[in-house]
């Protein structure tokens, strides 16, 4: 039913004008529209509508990601913009905070300014 529909991502945010600027100025995103409801970026060709909320807790998990050829260089570009990523006790991640999981893929996670976990992740 819904196979050849596109897809659209949802984030929330409590500061609109910090997730911009994330989004928008540290992530390199386009931003396709602000309205009074959300911001709206263009992730590729897909949406992505960051909804502004008056207050947000959030999730523990991963929120949105992206698979990515070479993860190491994005790294360290976004660390030098000031993202610091996450450390998680139990996961043997390298000194750039990427973690190898047992199929090979390499993971590495962030948070933006809400708090949303987002990841990237090489050979998924």
């Amino acid at each position: 039913m819904l196979t050849d529909a596109p897809i659209m991502a949802f984030l929330a945010t409590a500061d609109p004008m910090a997730a911009r600027a994330f989004y928008e100025g540290t992530l390199g995103l386009v931003l396709r529209e602000e309205t009074t409801f959300a911001l709206v970026f263009d992730l590729g060709g897909t949406e992505l509508r960051i909804q502004k909320v008056g207050s947000f807790d959030p999730q523990p998990f991963t929120a949105l990601g992206w698979a990515v050829a070479d993860i190491e260089p994005l790294v360290l570009n976004l660390g030098a913009a000031g993202v610091a990523f996450e450390r998680y006790d139990g996961l043997p991640q390298d000194e750039l905070g990427i973690w190898q999981a047992p199929g090979g893929a390499r993971i590495a996670w962030f948070k933006d300014p809400d708090g949303n976990l987002l990841s990237l992740t090489e050979g998924a």
